[in-house]
C-alpha cells in the first residue's frame, strides 16, 4: 500500500525529535473535516491536526486570499517592511481582544516563539525577573517556552531558573486531594501563602502565564471562578496576568478568545495554531509597554509575513461570517452529551470535560481509583484510525482522548466519528487490540 511505503520512508529519514506518531496516517488531500490518505482512504478528523484547522482544510476563502497576496508579493519581512495585510490583521486582533488599555501586536511563526516573546520581554518590561506558570502546561518547544512548560514532553530539558510552577486546577486529579465541593480554591491559597512567601516573592514576579483551558496537560477547563480569582491576586500584587490561547483561541471555545468565557481581561493573550488556517503565524496581543519594551528584541524575518497575514484576515472573516463560534458551542455541547451517554456503557471512560470544541475524554482502568489508562488510550486512537477516525491523545499520563475537530464539522460527521470512537473503545475494553499493534508508535 502507498501509505505503508510512504510511512516507512518517513521512519528512515525524518528525525524522531519532531514526531508524535500515534498511527501510520498519511495525507494526500483534505477538505472541511475530511482527510484522504495516499491510498484514497477517507477519515473523519476529530483533531484538526492539533487544533490548527479551525476553518476546516482548504477553505476556498483562505486559498483565495493567499493566492491574491501571492500575486502581489510572495514575501516581505515585517521586521523592516510595512505591508497592508500585516497591519490590518494587527488592528483586527487588537480590536477583538478583551481589554480597554492601549494594545500592540507582535507576530511570529509558532506558539513556541510567541510564548518565548512573553518569557523574554516581561522581566525586561517590569524589572521583575521571576515568572509563574503551571504544572501540566504546554507552552512550546523553544528554550523560553519549554521553561514555562510543566509537561512531560519537556521534562527532560533544563529550562530557565526564573520560572516557578504551581498546580493547575485539575479537579479530577486534585494534587491537594480536594473535591470541588470542599476545595475553596486551595490551589490559590497555596500560591499566595506558600509560593509568594518562599520561592517567588510577588515584588519579584513579573507575570503569571496560564492556559485558559490546559490542553496538552489533559484538556482541563478551570472552575468557573478560578480565572477571576487568579486575576484578582495578580492585581493585588501588580503582577501581569497573561493567557496562552495558542490551541484554544480563535473561536474554538465558543468565544473568539477562551478567556472571554470567564469574563476576565488579561494583560496579554498569546495566540497561534489556527490564526492563519495552517499558514505559519503566531502572535501576542497585549499591553503596549510590554511589547514596546525593547527595539529588535524578539523578531523573526518571516514572522507576520503578508501571505500568512492575508490567511489570518480570511480566517477571522470566516469565523465571523459562518458563525463558527456559535457552532462550536452548540456542537461541543452535543458531543459532550453524547460522550456522557457513552460513559454509561464504556467503563474505560473516567471523565468527560470541555468547552466548545475542545473536549477531553480521560480513560482509566479503574474508575474508583482513577488509574490512568495510558496504553489503552493509545490503543483506542490506533483502532479508531483503522476504522476511519483521526483522534489524538494528550495528558500527563497520556490517557486523555482529545477532541478538537474543525469548527466546520457537520452533525453527520460528528455522529459518524462518535460511533467509530465507541466501537474502538469497546474493542479495547474487550481486549481485541494487542500491545504489539501499537509498539512502533511512540506517541507522547
Amino acid at each position: 500500500m502507498k501509505s505503508e511505503e510512504l510511512y516507512s520512508r518517513d521512519e528512515k529519514i525524518i528525525a524522531d525529535c519532531m514526531k508524535i506518531r500515534l498511527f501510520p496516517i498519511t495525507m494526500k488531500k483534505a477538505y472541511g473535516a475530511t482527510i484522504t490518505d495516499v491510498d484514497d482512504q477517507e477519515y473523519v478528523d476529530f483533531s484538526a491536526n492539533w487544533a490548527v484547522a479551525n476553518t476546516g482544510y482548504s477553505h476556498p476563502k483562505v486559498l483565495d486570499a493567499v493566492n491574491k497576496q501571492m500575486s502581489l508579493s510572495s514575501f516581505a519581512s515585517p521586521a523592516s517592511v510595512v505591508t497592508e495585510p500585516t497591519v490590518a490583521l494587527a488592528e483586527k486582533l487588537a480590536e477583538l481582544a478583551p481589554g480597554s488599555f492601549e494594545k500592540k501586536v507582535w507576530f511570529g511563526l509558532s506558539g513556541s516563539d510567541a510564548n518565548d516573546c512573553v518569557a523574554k520581554l516581561v522581566p525586561l518590561a517590569t524589572g521583575r525577573p521571576r515568572l509563574i506558570s503551571f504544572f501540566g502546561a504546554y507552552h512550546g518547544q523553544t528554550m523560553g517556552s519549554l521553561s514555562l512548560s510543566g509537561h512531560t514532553a519537556q521534562a527532560k530539558f533544563i529550562g530557565s531558573g526564573n520560572v516557578v510552577k504551581i498546580p493547575y486546577p485539575y479537579c479530577y486529579r486534585c494534587v491537594f486531594d480536594k473535591t470541588p465541593e470542599s476545595c475553596n480554591f486551595t490551589c490559590l491559597d497555596f500560591l499566595e501563602n506558600a509560593v509568594f512567601t518562599s520561592v517567588s516573592p510577588p515584588e519579584d514576579t513579573g507575570a503569571i502565564i496560564v492556559e485558559a483551558i490546559q490542553c496538552d496537560g489533559g484538556d482541563v477547563p478551570p472552575p468557573d471562578d478560578y480565572m477571576k480569582k487568579l486575576k484578582q491576586i495578580c492585581e493585588k500584587y501588580g503582577i501581569y496576568f497573561i493567557v496562552d490561547e495558542v490551541k484554544i483561541g480563535i473561536g474554538r471555545t465558543g468565544k473568539m478568545f477562551g478567556i472571554e468565557n470567564y469574563d476576565v481581561e488579561p494583560d496579554a493573550i498569546i495566540f497561534g495554531k489556527p490564526i492563519a488556517s495552517g499558514f505559519p503565524l503566531s502572535g501576542v496581543v497585549g499591553r503596549k509597554n510590554i511589547l514596546d519594551s525593547v527595539v529588535a528584541g524578539h523578531l523573526f524575518t518571516t514572522g507576520g509575513n503578508p501571505v500568512s497575514a492575508a490567511a489570518g484576515l480570511a480566517t477571522l472573516d470566516i469565523i465571523e461570517e459562518e458563525m463558527l463560534m456559535k457552532k462550536a458551542e452548540e456542537m461541543g455541547n452535543y458531543m459532550i452529551e453524547r460522550l456522557l451517554e457513552m460513559q454509561k456503557r464504556v467503563a474505560l471512560i473516567g471523565d468527560v470535560r470541555g468547552k466548545g470544541l475542545v473536549i477531553g475524554v480521560e480513560l482509566v482502568t479503574d474508575r474508583e481509583k482513577r488509574t490512568p489508562g495510558g496504553q489503552e488510550t493509545a490503543m483506542v486512537c490506533y483502532q479508531a484510525y483503522k476504522k476511519g477516525l483521526i483522534i489524538f491523545y494528550v495528558g500527563l499520563h497520556s490517557n486523555v482522548l482529545e477532541i478538537t475537530p474543525p469548527l466546520v464539522i457537520s452533525k453527520d460527521e460528528v455522529d459518524h466519528g462518535l460511533n467509530i470512537l465507541e466501537g474502538a473503545l469497546t474493542d479495547v475494553q474487550n481486549g481485541k487490540i494487542s500491545k504489539e499493534e501499537i509498539a512502533r508508535f511512540a506517541g507522547w
